[in-house]
C-alpha cells in the first residue's frame, strides 16, 4: 500500500469535521515530512509513513484537529532535530503539550516484565492523563507498530507484544475502545503464542465452514422475528477472536470443543426500550442459558459500556451469544472515550458541563486531579483502580531498577528479588522515602529502599511471611545456616575447654587430622555435632589424642559438674573410687560466655523460672536443642546428676552497649481487696520491670497467690523489685521462684 497523501488525510478529517483547519493540517504534514527527511522504518518504508498512518487511524475515531496534528508530529521531537519550542511557535501551546506528552511516554519505554529499566507507572499515567488525547494517539501509534511488528528484530517483537497485552490493550479496554483492544490483543497473541494462535485460527476456520450457514440463518431468523413485531433492527453475526477464545480456554481450562459461544451476534436498535423488547422476543423464541444474562444498560460499566448480554440455544443446538444495544451505545462500545470527542480544545467542545462528560473521561479527570495533588502513589492507584496489573505490583529501587512482584508482596520479598544478600541483611525499609515496617504490603509504583546491617540473619518467622518462593527458599537456607553457625560456635567453645582440661593443645588442623576417626567430613561438622549434643567433647579429645593418659581420660568423662561448695568429684569406675579436683567455684574465664536470646549461641532459659545476670549459672545440653541455662540453685538440675557430659560451664557476658532483659518468675501472696493487683503491676512497671504473664489462684477467700513472669536487667534489678513489693501493705509474701 502506498503512502497516504496530504490531501487524503485532509479529506478524511473533512468527512466528519467540515470546519477543519486545513492550513494547520497541511503545515503539520510538511513540517513532519521535512523533519523526518530520509529516515527509514524497519520495513524499508519512509519513516514519515508511520505518523501518517497513525493520524489516519485517528480519523476513524473522528478526532479533533489538534489530536490529528499531534499524531503527525508525535515522533519529531524524539527522533529528529525538531524541538518543543519550535512546535509551540508553529502550532501553538495545545499541540506542544500533546507532543510533549507523547515524547515523555516514548522515553518511558513502558513498564514491561522484561524491561530492565522501568519508569514509574505514575509518570506514564501523568503523561497520558494530562490530556486524554495523548492516550488516543499513543494507542493508535501502538496499533500501527503492532501491525508492522514482523519487520522488527525477533527479540524486540516479544517484548513489544507482551507490553501491548499487559498495558496498552487493557488501557484501551479501560477507555471502552473494544475494537482497538481486540485488535491489539490479536496482533500480540500472534507473536507471544504463535502455535496456539495458529491452532485456534485453523479450528475457527473449520467451524465457520461447517457452521457458516447457521450464522446467516440465525441473522435472517432474528431479523424476521423482530420485523413481525415491528422492530427495525440490524443484526450482525461475528466470530470470536482467537485471543479471547484462547483466554477463555485457559481461564476455564476447557478444550476448544467444550467452548459454547464461538459465534456472537449484535442486534442494533433505535431506542433503549427496544433493547428490552428484543430481549423478550429472543427469550420467547429460543431457550436462554441460565446465568448468562447481564444488563449493562441499567448499570453501565465504569467505562460507559452499555448493552444487554444473553446467551440462547439457537437453531442446530448451537449456543449463540447476543449483545443488544442502540446505535449510540454501539458507537461508545467501539470507540469508547473517543466517541465523546469532547476535549479541552474549546473550539470543538464549546462549554461542556461535567454532567455531559462520559464517565470514563470523568474518571480520567479525577485521576489528573489526584495526580496533581498526589504525594501518595498508593492512594492514587487505589483511586484510579487501573487494574492493569491486578496480580502484580511493579516497584522500583532508588536507582530506578524495576522489580516486578506478586500482589501482597512486602519489602522482604523486594529485598530478596534485588539480591539474596540484600534480603539476608535487611533490617528495615523506606517506602517512597518514609520509614515503613518490613511487612508493609507494597503497591504499584512504590520506590523501596532497604536498610541493611551486615552480620544479620533473617528471622525464621519471615519464611511464612514471604510471598515469593525465592525469598522463602533463601530465608530457609539462611536460617539453617545461622542456626548451624550458632551450634558450631557453641561446639567450638565446648571443645576448647575440653582440650584445656585434658591439658592438650587444640587447633583446627589437629581436628582435621582426626576427621576420619570421627566419621565427619569437615571441622565445622564436628563443632556443630558437639554443639547439638550429638557428639561428646571427651570423644573428640580422645580421637585427636588416642594416647591420652587414663587419668586425663577420666577427667574428661567427669565433666565439671560443680554444685556450690563441692571441690571434689568422685567417680566410680570398675569398682574403684577415683577423686578429681573440680574447677574453682567462681566460673573461670574459660566458662562459655552467655549473652541471651539474641546472642551468638543457641540458648534458652530454664522454663518456669528463668535465670538473670548475677545468678551463678550452668548450662545443660540437650541433643539437637538449644542449651538451657539454669541458676545453680535450681532443683531441676538434680535430674541431670547422672549425665555429667551434658553439663556446661557457662558465665554471663553482657554487652553494655546493647542491654538486654532476662526472664525471672516471682510468686506473691496478696490480700483480696479491690485494686491489689493494680498495685502490684504498677509497682513492677514503675521499677522498669516488664510483665510477660500473670497467673492467679485463690487458695482462701482472703488471699490470692499471684505468679508473675517478668523480664529484668539483672539480679540487682530483680531484688529491688522484690523488696519494693514487700513494702506494700496488700502483699504478705514475695519470693523468687527457681524451677
Amino acid at each position: 500500500m502506498g503512502m497516504m497523501r496530504q490531501y487524503e488525510l485532509v479529506d478524511r478529517v473533512k468527512r466528519y469535521n467540515p470546519n477543519t483547519d486545513e492550513d494547520l493540517l497541511n503545515r503539520a504534514y510538511v513540517y513532519a515530512m521535512r523533519a523526518h527527511g530520509t529516515q527509514k522504518r524497519a520495513s524499508g518504508d519512509p519513516f514519515f509513513a508511520h505518523p501518517l498512518e497513525v493520524a489516519a487511524l485517528l480519523t476513524d475515531l473522528k478526532l479533533d484537529d489538534a489530536t490529528i496534528v499531534a499524531a503527525v508530529l508525535h515522533d519529531t521531537v524524539e527522533d529528529t532535530e525538531a524541538t518543543l519550542e519550535e512546535i509551540e511557535n508553529l502550532f501553538g501551546p495545545d499541540i506542544r503539550r500533546l507532543v510533549d506528552g507523547l515524547t515523555k511516554i516514548k522515553k518511558l519505554d513502558l513498564v514491561s516484565k522484561k524491561a530492565a529499566q522501568g519508569e514509574n507507572f505514575r509518570k506514564l499515567l501523568l503523561a497520558i492523563v494530562d490530556d486524554i488525547r495523548v492516550l488516543l494517539v499513543k494507542l493508535a501509534d501502538r496499533l500501527h507498530n503492532m501491525r508492522t511488528l514482523h519487520y522488527m528484530a525477533p527479540e524486540k517483537r516479544l517484548r513489544i507484544a507482551e507490553e501491548t497485552v499487559e498495558i496498552y490493550a487493557p488501557l484501551a479496554g479501560r477507555m471502552g475502545m473494544q475494537e482497538l483492544r481486540e485488535e491489539l490483543e490479536e496482533l500480540a497473541f500472534r507473536h507471544i503464542k504463535p502455535e496456539a494462535h495458529e491452532t485456534i485460527t485453523k479450528r475457527l476456520e473449520e467451524v465457520t465452514q461447517r457452521e457458516g450457514r447457521v450464522i446467516s440463518e440465525i441473522e435472517n431468523d432474528l431479523k424476521a422475528k423482530l420485523a413481525e413485531r415491528g422492530i427495525e433492527a440490524q443484526v450482525y453475526g461475528r466470530r470470536k477472536r482467537p485471543y479471547s477464545i484462547w483466554k477463555k480456554m485457559e481461564r476455564k481450562s476447557v478444550s476448544f470443543e467444550q467452548l459454547s459461544d464461538i459465534f456472537g451476534f449484535r442486534v442494533i436498535v433505535d431506542a433503549p426500550e427496544d433493547c428490552y423488547r428484543v430481549l423478550g422476543i429472543v427469550h420467547m423464541t429460543w431457550p436462554m442459558v441460565p446465568g448468562r444474562y447481564k444488563d449493562y444498560i441499567s448499570t453501565p460499566k465504569q467505562n460507559d459500556y452499555r448493552s444487554l448480554h444473553t446467551t440462547v440455544v439457537g437453531p442446530g443446538r448451537q449456543r449463540v451469544e447476543l449483545q443488544i444495544r442502540t446505535d449510540k451505545m454501539d458507537r461508545v462500545a467501539e470507540f469508547g472515550i473517543a466517541a465523546h470527542a469532547r476535549y479541552k480544545d474549546g473550539r470543538t467542545a464549546g462549554a461542556i458541563g461535567e454532567a455531559d462528560e462520559s464517565r470514563a473521561y470523568q474518571w480520567l479527570r479525577r485521576t489528573v486531579d489526584l495526580l496533581a495533588e498526589g504525594d501518595n502513589p498508593e492512594e492514587f492507584l487505589e483511586h484510579t483502580k487501573l487494574e492493569l496489573f491486578h496480580d502484580q505490583v511493579f516497584c522500583f529501587t532508588p536507582k530506578g531498577r524495576l522489580i516486578a512482584l506478586p500482589r501482597g508482596a512486602t519489602p522482604i520479598d523486594f529485598a530478596y528479588a534485588v539480591h539474596t544478600d540484600v534480603g539476608n541483611t535487611a533490617v528495615g525499609a523506606r517506602i517512597n522515602g518514609r520509614i515503613a515496617p518490613l511487612l508493609t504490603e507494597l503497591q504499584n509504583g512504590d520506590e523501596v529502599e532497604i536498610t541493611r546491617a551486615e552480620g544479620q540473619a533473617p528471622p525464621a518467622a519471615w519464611e511464612s511471611l514471604a510471598v515469593t518462593g525465592k525469598a522463602r527458599a533463601a530465608i530457609r537456607r539462611a536460617t539453617r545456616a545461622a542456626v548451624r553457625r550458632q551450634y558450631a560456635g557453641l561446639g567450638r567453645q565446648i571443645l576448647e575447654r575440653a582440650f584445656q582440661r585434658a591439658e592438650r593443645p587444640f587447633s583446627d588442623d589437629k581436628l582435621k587430622a582426626a576427621l576420619k576417626r570421627l566419621a565427619r567430613t569437615a571441622v565445622d561438622d564436628v563443632f556443630a555435632a558437639v554443639g547439638r549434643g550429638e557428639m561428646f567433647s571427651g570423644d573428640v579429645v580422645k580421637a585427636v589424642y588416642p594416647d591420652l593418659e587414663p587419668e586425663k581420660r577420666l577427667a574428661l568423662d567427669a565433666k565439671a559438674k560443680a554444685p556450690a561448695g563441692k571441690g571434689w568429684f568422685e567417680l566410680r569406675q570398675g569398682g574403684e573410687n577415683l577423686k578429681f579436683k573440680l574447677p574453682e567455684e567462681t566460673p573461670g574465664a574459660d566458662a562459655i560466655p552467655i549473652r541471651g536470646l539474641g546472642g551468638d549461641l543457641p540458648v534458652r532459659f530454664a522454663p518456669g523460672g528463668g535465670a538473670v545476670p548475677g545468678d551463678r549459672i550452668v548450662g545443660i545440653l540437650t541433643p539437637g536443642e538449644a542449651v538451657t541455662i539454669y541458676p545453680i540453685q535450681s532443683p531441676s538440675l538434680a535430674a541431670f546428676d547422672n549425665e555429667p557430659e551434658r553439663w556446661l560451664d557457662v558465665r554471663w557476658d553482657l554487652d553494655d552497649s546493647r542491654p538486654q532483659r532476662f526472664p525471672a518468675r516471682i510468686m506473691l501472696n496478696s490480700i483480696n481487696e479491690p485494686g491489689s493487683l493494680a498495685q502490684i503491676t504498677t509497682t513492677i512497671a514503675e521499677h522498669d520491670g516488664n510483665i510477660d504473664a500473670v497467673q492467679m489462684v485463690r487458695p482462701t477467700p482472703d488471699f490470692t497467690d499471684v505468679t508473675i513472669d517478668l523480664t529484668v536487667w539483672d539480679l540487682k534489678h530483680l531484688s529491688a523489685i522484690i523488696s519494693e513489693l514487700r513494702e506494700k501493705r496488700v502483699i504478705s509474701r514475695v519470693e523468687r521462684v527457681v524451677a
